[in-house]
């Protein structure tokens, strides 16, 4: 295979009017020459002066240089790092967030239309939800230098140093405000450091390192961040810590620390008061109150499930299987990461009526008994082509799919085949700000 000649460069082209904004938030526009150019951080109607203007041999990719007239719907963004450091984790914060909601929806309906092959309309997106300070978990990547950042947009080999993301949770603010000035006393092999807030309000620092090497100075660290937080008065003997005598959440300033290193286990170092609902480790969502409105639409769209038989493919921890299980349908879950299946387990809902399988969900689902009903939740790439076509084969009747990129969701819809209906569509705004947005899309066997 022969890869792709590098992009020749233009210089000071045209002014060009964005038309619209294609399903990774980038504006779209046209060159002189009728070539499509995506430019991020432009919104439909803006006219904008280019530079960085690389040409490809069907296509082209800019940067903005000068906004000369504005689209309708722009607004300025809160956050200091979004135009200073172009920050990839924003696409849309330029725009009104009914404007954002707008694009969505174009989003979803131009992939199944196109890529999928479906006959829809642009569909609703639910808007609920707070706009700024949403996100449970967040990443940080070591940079050169070894600050901790975020990477920019279209870049993601370099890395800028976060000061404040109007995304995070403001306990997980709170936190990096904290670890900041105290990054030195990090792992010297660390690669990355999550955040992250749990549903019981305790918060919990990841630090994921490149080797196995012992980390030491977890201790001196949570002591460090402890100090200054406000101290909760302790309630019982078995809050104390062993070693201190002092309360475990106030010792750590309300910190967990989790050290997980290459080819390890996560396990906890420091902090840690045992009422932890799960391990910090364990997917979920990062904008968790929409993510429950999501998974009671998607199982509502299941009908009466009483005495039926249903599949919960990528089941995380069994919070689909629950409710299924409530409605009175038998369940049977796949989840490869097997910490979820293990709590999941745990919950006495799937004590009776519940056979949870840990691993593939593409090797797994021939074993499977025939459902009635499925609900997939793959991750953003999708499913793997085997389980699409078993779930072509098994023909239940009716298919509930929950993803949050239309692009790969209407790629497995299109490998369905024919002989499928489209009940509903409907979006959900888990991710203001940003390009991405929840999609349940409902098929009934013709």
């Amino acid at each position: 295979m022969t890869s792709e000649p590098a992009p020749q460069r233009l210089s000071a082209p045209a002014p060009v009017r964005i038309d619209r904004l294609a399903g990774g938030g980038d504006g779209v526009g046209k060159l002189e020459d009728g070539r499509t150019v995506f430019v991020p951080r432009t919104a439909t109607g803006d006219l904008v002066e280019l530079v960085d203007v690389r040409m490809y041999k069907r296509f082209a990719r800019a940067q903005v240089g000068r906004l000369v007239e504005p689209g309708p719907g722009r607004v300025e963004p809160r956050c200091v790092h979004y135009d200073r450091d172009r920050c990839g984790g924003c696409q849309l914060q330029h725009l009104e967030r009914e404007r954002q909601i707008a694009a969505k929806r174009t989003f979803i309906g131009d992939a199944l239309r196109r890529l999928g092959k479906l006959e829809v309309s642009d569909p609703e997106v639910v808007s609920g939800g707070d706009e700024f300070g949403y996100r449970t978990k967040v990443t940080l990547a070591r940079g050169k230098g070894g600050m901790l950042g975020l990477h920019r947009e279209g870049e993601p080999d370099r890395i800028f140093a976060l000061e404040r993301c109007e995304l995070m949770a403001p306990a997980l603010q709170s936190v990096w405000d904290r670890v900041r000035p105290l990054q030195a006393h990090l792992p010297k092999d660390l690669e990355r450091l999550v955040l992250r807030l749990d549903r019981e309000g305790g918060v919990h620092m990841i630090v994921e390192t490149s080797s196995g090497d012992s980390w030491t100075g977890a201790r001196d660290l949570a002591e460090m961040l402890g100090r200054g937080a406000a101290a909760p008065a302790a309630r019982s003997a078995e809050e104390l810590d062993p070693v201190s005598g002092r309360p475990r959440r106030a010792t750590l300033g309300g910190v967990t620390i989790w050290w997980h290193p290459s080819g390890g286990s996560p396990r906890v170092v420091a902090g840690g008061d045992g009422r932890t609902a799960y391990p910090a480790t364990v997917f979920e969502q990062v904008n968790p109150t929409m993510g429950d409105q999501v998974r009671r639409w998607a199982v509502d769209q299941g009908g009466d499930v009483r005495g039926q038989h249903c599949w919960d493919l990528y089941a995380g921890i069994g919070e689909t299987s629950v409710m299924l299980v409530e409605k009175g349908a038998t369940v049977e879950s796949i989840e490869g990461d097997r910490r979820a299946v293990a709590l999941a387990l745990k919950h006495p809902a799937l004590r009776t009526s519940h056979i949870a399988h840990a691993g593939k969900v593409e090797d797994l689902m021939g074993t499977l008994k025939r459902p009635e009903v499925v609900i997939t939740n793959p991750p953003r790439v999708g499913m793997a082509p085997k389980a699409v076509d078993v779930l072509a084969m098994v023909r239940p009747r009716r298919l509930i799919y929950v993803s949050c990129d239309p692009a790969t969701l209407a790629r497995d819809v299109a490998r369905l085949g024919s002989g499928w209906r489209v009940v509903s569509v409907k979006g959900f705004d888990l991710f203001p700000q940003t390009a991405h947005v929840e999609t349940v899309l409902v098929l009934e066997a013709a």
